[in-house]
Protein backbone atom coordinates (compact mmCIF):
# COMPACT_ATOMS: atom_id res chain seq x y z
CA UNK A 1 0.00 0.00 0.00
CA UNK A 2 1.40 3.30 -0.97
CA UNK A 3 2.22 6.05 1.82
CA UNK A 4 1.53 9.34 1.37
CA UNK A 5 4.57 11.76 2.28
CA UNK A 6 3.14 14.88 0.97
CA UNK A 7 -0.35 16.11 0.92
CA UNK A 8 -1.82 18.89 -0.45
CA UNK A 9 -5.13 20.29 -0.06
CA UNK A 10 -6.78 23.30 -2.06
CA UNK A 11 -3.39 25.40 -1.86
CA UNK A 12 -3.93 29.32 -3.07
CA UNK A 13 -0.84 31.12 -2.95
CA UNK A 14 -1.42 34.95 -3.48
CA UNK A 15 1.00 37.56 -4.22
CA UNK A 16 0.55 41.60 -3.78
CA UNK A 17 2.41 43.69 -5.55
CA UNK A 18 1.80 47.54 -4.52
CA UNK A 19 -2.20 47.25 -5.63
CA UNK A 20 -1.92 44.09 -7.61
CA UNK A 21 -2.66 40.88 -6.49
CA UNK A 22 -0.88 38.06 -8.61
CA UNK A 23 -2.62 34.39 -8.05
CA UNK A 24 0.33 32.53 -8.45
CA UNK A 25 -1.53 28.99 -7.28
CA UNK A 26 -5.48 28.70 -7.47
CA UNK A 27 -6.72 25.48 -5.57
CA UNK A 28 -3.98 22.83 -5.46
CA UNK A 29 -4.60 19.52 -4.78
CA UNK A 30 -2.00 16.70 -4.96
CA UNK A 31 -1.01 13.58 -3.05
CA UNK A 32 2.51 12.09 -3.62
CA UNK A 33 3.43 8.70 -2.26
CA UNK A 34 6.70 7.74 -0.93
CA UNK A 35 9.43 6.55 -2.87
CA UNK A 36 7.67 8.31 -6.16
CA UNK A 37 9.53 10.50 -9.04
CA UNK A 38 7.34 12.88 -9.76
CA UNK A 39 7.36 15.75 -12.52
CA UNK A 40 5.98 18.71 -12.49
CA UNK A 41 5.36 20.71 -15.77
CA UNK A 42 4.60 23.74 -17.33
CA UNK A 43 5.69 27.30 -19.22
CA UNK A 44 7.08 30.13 -16.95
CA UNK A 45 4.58 31.65 -15.05
CA UNK A 46 2.19 28.56 -14.05
CA UNK A 47 3.22 28.32 -10.84
CA UNK A 48 5.74 25.41 -10.85
CA UNK A 49 8.64 27.40 -8.70
CA UNK A 50 5.91 28.33 -6.46
CA UNK A 51 4.44 25.30 -5.80
CA UNK A 52 7.59 23.73 -5.21
CA UNK A 53 8.54 26.49 -2.22
CA UNK A 54 5.35 25.38 -0.76
CA UNK A 55 6.41 22.01 -0.78
CA UNK A 56 10.10 22.54 0.43
CA UNK A 57 8.66 24.69 3.00
CA UNK A 58 10.83 27.86 1.44
CA UNK A 59 6.83 29.79 1.60
CA UNK A 60 3.71 29.15 3.00
CA UNK A 61 0.26 28.66 0.84
CA UNK A 62 -2.26 32.09 1.39
CA UNK A 63 -5.22 29.07 1.97
CA UNK A 64 -5.52 25.53 1.77
CA UNK A 65 -3.05 23.00 4.16
CA UNK A 66 0.28 21.36 2.94
CA UNK A 67 0.95 18.04 5.34
CA UNK A 68 4.07 17.05 5.23
CA UNK A 69 3.99 13.01 6.34
CA UNK A 70 1.02 13.54 7.71
CA UNK A 71 2.03 17.05 9.94
CA UNK A 72 0.40 20.12 9.12
CA UNK A 73 3.22 22.13 8.05
CA UNK A 74 1.35 25.48 9.27
CA UNK A 75 1.54 24.65 12.56
CA UNK A 76 4.88 24.95 12.72
CA UNK A 77 7.52 27.51 13.91
CA UNK A 78 9.99 29.17 12.08
CA UNK A 79 12.56 27.01 14.11
CA UNK A 80 10.78 23.63 13.43
CA UNK A 81 10.43 24.70 9.48
CA UNK A 82 14.16 25.51 9.13
CA UNK A 83 14.49 21.78 10.63
CA UNK A 84 12.69 20.61 8.13
CA UNK A 85 14.37 22.53 5.22
CA UNK A 86 17.78 21.14 6.74
CA UNK A 87 16.82 17.44 7.71
CA UNK A 88 14.08 16.65 5.44
CA UNK A 89 14.15 18.20 1.93
CA UNK A 90 17.29 18.71 -0.32
CA UNK A 91 16.90 21.25 -2.87
CA UNK A 92 18.83 22.07 -6.46
CA UNK A 93 18.15 24.87 -8.41
CA UNK A 94 19.49 25.07 -11.93
CA UNK A 95 21.68 28.26 -10.60
CA UNK A 96 23.68 25.46 -8.18
CA UNK A 97 23.91 28.25 -5.79
CA UNK A 98 27.69 26.84 -5.31
CA UNK A 99 30.22 29.10 -3.01
CA UNK A 100 32.86 30.42 -5.20
CA UNK A 101 35.04 30.41 -2.80
CA UNK A 102 34.97 26.92 -1.03
CA UNK A 103 36.14 24.00 -2.59
CA UNK A 104 33.78 21.14 -3.30
CA UNK A 105 34.06 19.72 0.49
CA UNK A 106 33.48 22.89 1.92
CA UNK A 107 30.29 23.08 0.05
CA UNK A 108 28.53 19.99 -0.16
CA UNK A 109 29.50 20.01 4.13
CA UNK A 110 27.84 23.57 4.60
CA UNK A 111 23.96 22.17 5.25
CA UNK A 112 25.76 20.29 8.10
CA UNK A 113 26.77 23.65 9.89
CA UNK A 114 23.36 23.90 10.82
CA UNK A 115 23.15 20.42 11.78
CA UNK A 116 23.62 18.57 15.28
CA UNK A 117 24.83 15.33 16.52
CA UNK A 118 27.30 14.49 13.87
CA UNK A 119 30.89 14.16 15.19
CA UNK A 120 33.68 15.24 13.14
CA UNK A 121 34.86 11.87 11.90
CA UNK A 122 31.68 10.83 11.38
CA UNK A 123 31.17 14.30 9.28
CA UNK A 124 33.97 13.79 6.89
CA UNK A 125 33.14 10.53 5.75
CA UNK A 126 30.04 11.23 5.08
CA UNK A 127 31.14 14.32 3.10
CA UNK A 128 33.83 12.06 1.21
CA UNK A 129 30.94 9.13 0.72
CA UNK A 130 28.80 11.19 -0.71
CA UNK A 131 31.21 13.42 -3.11
CA UNK A 132 32.35 9.82 -4.13
CA UNK A 133 28.39 8.80 -4.93
CA UNK A 134 27.99 11.68 -7.61
CA UNK A 135 31.54 10.87 -9.65
CA UNK A 136 33.58 13.59 -7.76
CA UNK A 137 35.99 12.14 -5.82
CA UNK A 138 39.06 12.99 -7.89
CA UNK A 139 37.81 16.74 -7.74
CA UNK A 140 37.03 17.16 -3.82
CA UNK A 141 39.92 19.90 -3.58
CA UNK A 142 38.62 22.08 -6.52
CA UNK A 143 36.40 25.04 -6.55
CA UNK A 144 33.38 25.36 -8.49
CA UNK A 145 35.17 27.74 -11.39
CA UNK A 146 37.23 24.61 -11.92
CA UNK A 147 34.14 22.72 -13.11
CA UNK A 148 32.36 22.10 -15.97
CA UNK A 149 28.08 23.02 -15.35
CA UNK A 150 27.79 19.30 -15.30
CA UNK A 151 30.18 18.57 -12.39
CA UNK A 152 28.50 21.87 -10.30
CA UNK A 153 25.34 20.45 -10.79
CA UNK A 154 26.69 17.68 -9.10
CA UNK A 155 28.86 18.94 -5.81
CA UNK A 156 24.88 20.65 -5.48
CA UNK A 157 23.07 17.55 -5.48
CA UNK A 158 26.03 16.15 -3.53
CA UNK A 159 24.99 18.80 -0.99
CA UNK A 160 21.33 18.07 -0.55
CA UNK A 161 22.44 14.52 -0.01
CA UNK A 162 24.65 15.25 3.01
CA UNK A 163 21.80 15.29 5.65
CA UNK A 164 20.21 11.67 4.15
CA UNK A 165 16.95 13.75 3.14
CA UNK A 166 13.83 11.62 2.02
CA UNK A 167 12.43 14.36 -0.43
CA UNK A 168 14.82 16.04 -2.90
CA UNK A 169 13.22 19.03 -4.84
CA UNK A 170 14.59 19.86 -8.51
CA UNK A 171 14.18 23.33 -9.63
CA UNK A 172 14.99 22.90 -13.40
CA UNK A 173 18.04 21.15 -12.84
CA UNK A 174 19.37 20.76 -16.20
CA UNK A 175 18.61 24.02 -17.80
CA UNK A 176 21.89 24.99 -18.20
CA UNK A 177 22.95 22.15 -19.26
CA UNK A 178 23.49 20.33 -22.88
CA UNK A 179 21.92 17.10 -23.47
CA UNK A 180 24.43 14.78 -22.50
CA UNK A 181 25.15 16.16 -19.44
CA UNK A 182 21.18 16.40 -18.41
CA UNK A 183 20.79 13.51 -19.17
CA UNK A 184 23.83 12.37 -16.67
CA UNK A 185 22.25 14.24 -13.86
CA UNK A 186 18.68 12.54 -14.61
CA UNK A 187 20.81 8.95 -14.40
CA UNK A 188 21.93 10.64 -10.74
CA UNK A 189 18.03 10.55 -10.01
CA UNK A 190 16.88 7.56 -11.31
CA UNK A 191 19.33 6.18 -9.26
CA UNK A 192 18.28 8.11 -5.39
CA UNK A 193 15.27 7.29 -6.66
CA UNK A 194 15.86 3.68 -6.50
CA UNK A 195 17.52 3.80 -3.43
CA UNK A 196 13.76 5.25 -1.64
CA UNK A 197 14.07 9.11 -2.12
CA UNK A 198 11.15 10.86 -3.24
CA UNK A 199 12.27 12.85 -6.01
CA UNK A 200 10.00 16.31 -7.28
CA UNK A 201 11.56 17.37 -10.44
CA UNK A 202 10.47 20.74 -12.35
CA UNK A 203 10.90 21.02 -16.23
CA UNK A 204 9.16 22.43 -19.09
CA UNK A 205 10.90 19.96 -21.37
CA UNK A 206 8.67 16.88 -22.00
CA UNK A 207 11.54 14.60 -22.91
CA UNK A 208 12.94 15.28 -19.50
CA UNK A 209 9.36 15.28 -17.68
CA UNK A 210 9.28 11.38 -19.33
CA UNK A 211 11.85 10.42 -17.15
CA UNK A 212 9.54 10.29 -14.08
CA UNK A 213 6.70 7.74 -13.11
CA UNK A 214 4.06 10.07 -13.16
CA UNK A 215 3.89 14.08 -14.57
CA UNK A 216 1.76 16.84 -13.15
CA UNK A 217 0.57 19.56 -15.39
CA UNK A 218 0.64 23.15 -14.21
CA UNK A 219 -0.84 26.58 -16.36
CA UNK A 220 -2.06 29.33 -14.82
CA UNK A 221 -1.47 28.18 -10.75
CA UNK A 222 -4.10 25.25 -11.62
CA UNK A 223 -3.38 21.62 -12.17
CA UNK A 224 -4.70 20.89 -15.52
CA UNK A 225 -3.82 17.09 -15.31
CA UNK A 226 -1.61 14.63 -15.18
CA UNK A 227 -0.12 11.31 -16.49
CA UNK A 228 1.52 8.18 -15.23
CA UNK A 229 4.04 6.80 -17.48
CA UNK A 230 4.51 2.66 -17.38
CA UNK A 231 7.79 2.94 -18.91
CA UNK A 232 10.07 5.81 -18.09
CA UNK A 233 12.67 6.66 -20.27
CA UNK A 234 15.89 5.31 -18.49
CA UNK A 235 18.44 7.93 -18.72
CA UNK A 236 21.17 5.11 -18.15
CA UNK A 237 20.28 3.48 -21.21
CA UNK A 238 19.71 6.68 -23.48
CA UNK A 239 23.42 7.64 -22.90
CA UNK A 240 24.85 4.27 -24.10
CA UNK A 241 23.65 5.28 -27.43
CA UNK A 242 24.09 9.41 -27.12
CA UNK A 243 27.93 10.25 -28.56
CA UNK A 244 30.24 11.48 -26.15
CA UNK A 245 31.67 15.70 -27.01
CA UNK A 246 35.02 13.89 -27.98
CA UNK A 247 33.23 11.79 -30.50
CA UNK A 248 31.59 14.73 -31.75
CA UNK A 249 34.16 16.29 -32.38
CA UNK A 250 36.38 14.27 -34.39
CA UNK A 251 32.90 13.40 -36.32
CA UNK A 252 33.03 17.08 -37.39
CA UNK A 253 37.17 16.98 -38.04
CA UNK A 254 36.53 13.83 -40.29
CA UNK A 255 33.67 15.51 -42.17
CA UNK A 256 36.15 18.12 -42.38
CA UNK A 257 38.46 16.50 -44.20
CA UNK A 258 36.23 14.95 -46.62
Amino acid sequence: MNQKIINIKNVTKIYKIGSVRVNALNGINLEINRGEFLTIMGPSGSGKSTLMNIIGCLDTPTSGAYLLEDEDVAKLNDNELAEIRNKKVGFVFQTFNLLSRTNIIGNVELPLIYSKGKPARSRKDLISDVIDSVGLKEWERHKPSELSGGQRQRVAIARALINEPTIILADEPTGNLDSRTGEEIMAIFQNLNKEGKTILFVTHEIDLARHAGRIVYLKDGIITGEEKISSPTNAKEKLENMPKLEDKINSIGENALT
